[in-house]
């Protein structure tokens, strides 16, 4: 196994954090898991140096001193890809510690624990081995628990307490908020309005950001004009449909409220509250919880939003970074005529290289300045457990993940994500332990690791004996081991997400990252065999040679140079995402009822780890 000390420029002292040393190793840690949502790896500096041998990005200008030190503090497995660059895919694989191919969830789904395939989500199974669960911020999990009647399925809990972030949003406490609206000031709509956005602050109450709301309610007439102007909305726009005041991503723009007073904030917060009220209730807005038993582990989770959009940073740290001049991303060359169907097809619904160069230069200032907002947030809900664990004498460990995906800044002339490219799917996770023989301060780890590694991590951490029949399911290895070289190293890694681009799938190796269309359809279960009958053309295949173009611009799917590596790797993908145990599932759509499970299978245990080239 390859492994480098991180070399860090600054010191980075303990910040009070010790080993505890003297409790026995037997013991289960507490573990407080941390996840960013559309974070580019690009945005924290120990990765940079790791990555790219700088301090920053190539854009420009990044701080991220408190992730620094969990670098420091920590093992950093730099090479960790998620497996479909979509929110709640994403998060489904990590919790579920299942491919998608694996789990059927492939994009934004609801789905339920009743099909015959279906296993608890890791957090449940800690709940089994003793352990006591929480969760506040966005989970992305859209699980539902079908009643005995079979006619309806509600919200499965995940997580033994959740500190939701709809819930905090109703409460005002996430500065900006988006919710269904059955009712506005008392008043019952005829119709709900579905994804409202609305900010709050103290001052004004709620502010609806919607003009069919200011058609209603005429006393609101104007607030979303005045709201765009106060906090300098960028939302991104078509060049052909043009701006919308209450439509699009809000690319940038100033929050409505200081720092600590976010959504984000917020979600630190109330990380520390349940912390500090041990066997004690306490309140986060409307909702009552109750704080942990010290004589019990703890597994907290915290599921950050920052950067994903609105990207809203405070006042003071947007000004900092509005003193940065940043390098913007550009077309290179005629990649948008070369690159996949499916890609263009991403590209184009989140097209940005149209902007303007001051609005391109506000959404990369922004983008970077809520990132190191974020930073020291990750750094407070770090140093609340941390010594929360020692003042009880219990061991620890934090796992955190640079995001569910990442986020293009008009990288191939496109914001968001969605599609394979590394500035999609590249997302370090770093884990720090009190038990510094099992994770080494400073250690880097360069293997490929993925998504699926992180349940059976935390569970072999508190105890779980992977190899008994009850854990068989799981798609991923102990990054423990992973760490130590007792896992032999991957030669790739795998993905599949149907959202945007529709069905496709793809395999990195260190050299090249091939993709291909694996449906001809988003519908489960109809034609499974699609693309090992299809022509090569159909596939819409897309190959990068990686030491040459490390931004992945030049598509050589077609290049006869490369043939033999891409038939390699078409026939290694297509067997694992399509012919190791494939399932699909009829999930019924948002009611999520249906439990029909088609399964294909023609090259079972394809998923070997192993691709020479």
């Amino acid at each position: 196994m390859k492994t480098e000390k991180l070399r860090l420029l600054v010191a980075l002292a303990a910040g009070g954090w010790t080993a505890t040393a003297a409790v026995a190793a037997e013991k289960q840690p507490n573990v407080l898991w941390l996840v960013t949502d559309d974070q580019r790896y690009d945005s924290i500096r120990a990765f940079n140096r790791i990555v790219d041998g700088r301090e920053h990005s190539e854009l420009g200008y990044v701080e991220s001193p408190q992730v620094d030190k969990l670098a420091a503090r920590g093992t950093t497995f730099i090479n960790t890809y998620c497996h479909s660059p979509g929110c709640a895919p994403s998060r489904a694989a990590m919790h579920f510690g299942r491919y998608p191919w694996h789990s059927g969830i492939y994009e934004f789904e609801y789905h339920n624990s009743s099909a015959e395939h279906w296993k608890p989500p890791f957090p449940e199974q800690l709940v089994n081995l003793g352990y006591q669960t929480f969760h506040v911020g966005k989970l992305g999990v859209r699980l539902k628990k079908i009643d005995e009647s079979g006619k309806w399925a509600k919200g499965y809990p995940v997580y033994q307490q959740s500190a939701d972030f709809k819930g905090l949003h109703r409460d005002g406490l996430t500065a900006w908020g988006k919710d269904w609206f059955n009712s506005i000031d008392g008043k019952k709509l005829e119709k709900p309005i579905p994804n409202l956005e609305f900010l709050y602050t103290p001052e004004d109450g709620f502010t609806y950001l919607s003009l069919e709301v200011e058609k209603m309610f005429p006393k609101y007439a104007g607030r979303t004009q005045a709201a765009t102007e106060k906090y300098e909305f960028l939302r991104h726009y078509n060049e052909k449909k043009g701006r919308h005041l209450d439509s699009g991503m809000i690319l940038a723009g100033v929050s409505s409220r200081p720092a600590g007073k976010t959504r984000d904030g917020y979600y630190a917060s109330v990380l520390g509250q349940y912390l500090e009220n041990q066997e004690k209730t306490f309140e986060a807005g409307s909702r009552t919880f109750r704080g942990p038993d010290p004589k019990k582990p703890v597994f907290a989770h915290v599921g950050f939003d920052f950067p994903h959009t609105p990207v809203l940073p405070p006042a003071d740290y947007r000004a900092k970074f509005q003193s940065h001049t940043y390098q913007i991303p550009e077309v290179i060359g005629d990649e948008l005529k070369t690159m996949p169907k499916q890609l263009r097809k991403q590209v184009n619904v989140g097209f940005s290289d149209h902007f303007s160069e001051e609005e391109k230069q506000t959404m990369i200032q922004d983008y970077f300045a809520f990132c190191a907002y974020g930073d020291s947030l990750v750094g407070q809900a770090a140093d609340s457990f941390v010594e929360y664990s020692e003042k009880n004498g219990q061991e620890w460990m934090i796992v955190y993940v640079c995001g569910d995906h990442g986020w293009k800044l008009n990288d191939h002339g496109s914001v968001s994500k969605f599609s394979p490219w590394r500035i999609d799917t590249l997302n370090p996770v770093i884990v720090v332990s009190s038990d510094q023989e099992a994770f080494p301060a400073g250690k880097v780890v360069t293997d490929f690791t993925e998504f699926v590694d992180i349940a059976p991590t935390i569970l072999a951490a508190a105890g779980a004996d992977l190899e008994a029949d009850q854990f068989s399911y799981l798609n991923g290895r102990d990054l423990g081991k992973v760490a130590s070289g007792e896992s032999s190293p991957r030669d790739y890694i795998v993905g599949e997400s149907h959202a945007v681009t529709g069905p496709r799938a793809f395999i990195r190796t260190k050299d090249y990252c091939f993709s291909m269309q694996t449906r001809p359809s988003s519908k489960r279960g109809a034609n499974l065999d699609w693309a090992l009958q299809a022509s090569y053309e159909e596939l819409d295949p897309g190959l990068y040679h990686l030491p040459s173009d490390p931004k992945e611009v030049k598509n050589l799917a077609y290049d006869e140079e490369h043939r033999k590596v891409a038939m390699k790797m078409k026939k290694k993908l297509m067997d694992i995402v399509l012919g190791d145990d494939r399932v699909e599932v009829n999930w019924g759509g948002p009611k999520a009822l249906g439990t029909e499970v088609f399964r294909q299978t023609f090259a079972s245990g394809s998923n070997d780890g192993k691709l020479k080239l």
